[in-house]
């Protein structure tokens, strides 16, 4: 069984302290949100593995036939039933085995949905110079994103973002991620450092912290 990613409080503390860090450097404005999950999934999986579940049945069936072997409607039904009921209280209780039924592009989906309204929810959208940036990882789903605002995808192509990413991926699947944060973090501020440099004013305009929702 896989263990699930934990932070402790020093975790947390070093989080915040590396994105104070690299602000220092930039008019940039980071925020980090990880997330167990984007989605309950239990309508999803349910329906994906009902859709599979009579699929097989069907195909049970045919080959029955092709092979003459007698089976009754009324046995196929109440065993097609009984798999069922099962499956789907198994999908309630486990929710590993529920990933297991949803489609790769749903889970993306909805990870990436989650990224856009806790962008919008946290005002990145807002700072005075639209350089926010956010730091967001949902695990269930294994995604992890960047997303920027207006002013900075202007100027910093998607490759940079996608460095970073790659960089939280690995450090998850070594159980890690805290560390992942800090080292995409620094690296978010050199990028930003390079094309918004802290000149002159340069408020604090978003909390400097990571967010576990």
């Amino acid at each position: 069984m896989v263990k699930p990613l934990a932070f402790s409080k020093d975790d947390h503390a070093r989080v915040n302290a590396s994105i104070r860090a690299a602000e220092a450097t930039t008019r940039g404005e980071i925020f980090a949100v990880f997330t167990r999950a984007s989605d309950s999934y239990v309508f999803a999986s349910s329906f994906f593995a009902l859709v599979l579940t009579f699929a097989a049945a069907l195909v049970s069936a045919v080959l029955a036939t092709v092979a003459d072997i007698s089976v009754s409607g009324l046995t196929l039904q109440l065993t097609e039933l009984g798999f069922a009921l099962f499956l789907l209280l198994a999908l309630r209780l486990s929710v590993p085995l529920r990933m297991l039924f949803v489609p790769a592009w749903l889970k993306a989906e909805r990870a990436h949905r989650t990224a856009l309204a806790q962008f919008m929810a946290h005002d990145l959208q807002a700072t005075e110079n639209r350089t926010g940036i956010l730091i967001f990882v949902s695990e269930a789903e294994h995604h992890a994103e960047v997303i920027a605002d207006a002013g900075i995808n202007a100027k910093v192509p998607q490759a940079d973002w996608d460095a970073l990413v790659a960089v939280l991926v690995a450090a998850a699947k070594a159980d890690r991620l805290a560390d992942g944060y800090v080292e995409a973090i620094a690296k978010a501020g050199e990028i930003l450092a390079r094309h918004f440099p802290a000149e002159g004013r340069n408020p604090n305009e978003i909390p400097d912290r990571l967010v576990e929702l």
